[in-house]
């Protein structure tokens, strides 16, 4: 399991730049011009791990398949884009499939390329996407309470939890907070998560700086990363054009080339870290000489579910997970000398996985 990011913002901020970067493709078509993304453009790209790396290296794996991460590429959004100003509704329904979204804010000055609004203002940036968001939700909310009338008055449960659910999110609404603000209850969480909002998606604020300001951003991603603080928001600074540069080069390039800008790392790693961190990702390998593999699954995983992400059979047959911390996978110098050392646990139904678990999974077909 991976997760899909949206990549949004307003017209000529970089963000197809950016995708066509992260994505080591030339998909999206970059150019000075409003909606030069007709088409969402989708993705994938490995999530960098060194510790994958050091596990195939020790276990002599053959193969190495990390695991992946989606970006779709939409569309600049524009004020008024919820009453179909712009490229209108078809891209705020690409937003919804997405599990996060990356708001691409320009925090770059360059008189060559035009700024949609005039100005260079990253805040007042995000205010005008957020808002044609909040706005595109209370429309949908407004339509879906009405259709919900008639089931609530014959007591259907279902409908009564999602009308209570979409009356929280639209009084947070009304008083200028997104859906993510609400407090929702374990019980809810799968129907919240159903209602599919706009501003219930988690935030990942990348700001675009000039290349000469990607080791220590500016004023600008500054008071981007102030305000994403204050909404509890994620923010990373990234020099599109810099990515654009490292996606041409091959990998010790690279690291050459990110060493002399003052880099430890590419602006895709951190993107990707963030990303994790916000969504409360994290990874579990499985381990042998055919193949080292990466599985991404959400903190407080059970060993089943962890399983389930590999095949339904895993999850249905569940008997239970050889399990080796990844610290002690290498101290030990492998499958075998954690054995020998005492470091591989057997763990039942209600273990809970942790990052960097080392497993194997005993099943029933």
């Amino acid at each position: 399991m991976g997760f899909k990011t949206g990549i949004v913002g307003l017209p000529n901020v970089g963000k197809s730049t950016l995708f066509n970067a992260l994505t080591r493709t030339a998909a999206a078509q970059a150019a000075n011009f409003p909606f030069c993304t007709i088409e969402p453009n989708v993705g994938e790209v490995a999530v960098p791990d060194p510790r994958l790396d050091k596990l195939a290296e020790i276990a002599g794996s053959k193969a190495i398949i990390p695991t992946r991460m989606t970006f779709v590429d939409i569309a600049g959004l524009v004020k008024g884009a919820s009453k179909g100003e712009g490229l209108g509704n078809q891209f705020l329904a690409n937003i919804r499939e997405c599990d996060a979204i990356a708001h691409v804010l320009r925090c770059f000055e360059d008189g060559d390329v035009t700024h949609v609004e005039g100005r260079v203002d990253p805040v007042a940036d995000a205010e005008v996407i957020e808002t044609e968001l909040m706005l595109a939700d209370m429309e949908s909310i407004e339509k879906r309470l009405q259709g919900l009338v008639r089931k609530v008055r014959g007591g259907d449960k279902e409908a009564i939890q999602q009308e209570r659910l979409l009356k929280a999110a639209l009084t947070a609404l009304e008083n200028s907070q997104p859906a993510r603000t609400v407090e929702v209850d374990e019980d809810d969480a799968k129907a919240w998560a159903m209602l599919q909002l706009l501003t219930a998606k988690r935030v990942l604020y990348v700001c675009n700086v000039a290349e000469d300001e990607a080791a220590q951003g500016n004023a600008l991603s500054a008071a981007v990363a102030e305000m994403a603080a204050a909404q509890g928001a994620a923010s990373v600074v990234i020099s599109a054009k810099i990515e654009e540069e490292i996606s041409q080069l091959d990998a010790e390039e690279a690291e050459m080339f990110l060493s002399e800008l003052g880099l430890e790392e590419a602006g895709l790693d951190r993107l990707i870290k963030a990303g994790h961190k916000l969504l409360g990702l994290q990874t579990y390998f499985t381990v042998g000489p055919k193949e080292a593999r990466a599985w991404t699954i959400p903190e407080g995983t059970s060993a089943p579910k962890a399983a389930g992400v590999i095949h339904g059979d895993f999850e249905r047959g569940f008997i239970r997970a050889e399990t080796i911390a990844y610290d002690d996978f290498i101290a030990c110098g492998g499958e075998q000398g954690a054995k020998d050392a005492g470091k591989m646990r057997a763990e039942g139904k209600g273990y809970v996985v942790q990052d960097g678990d080392v497993m194997h999974f005993l099943f029933n077909t």
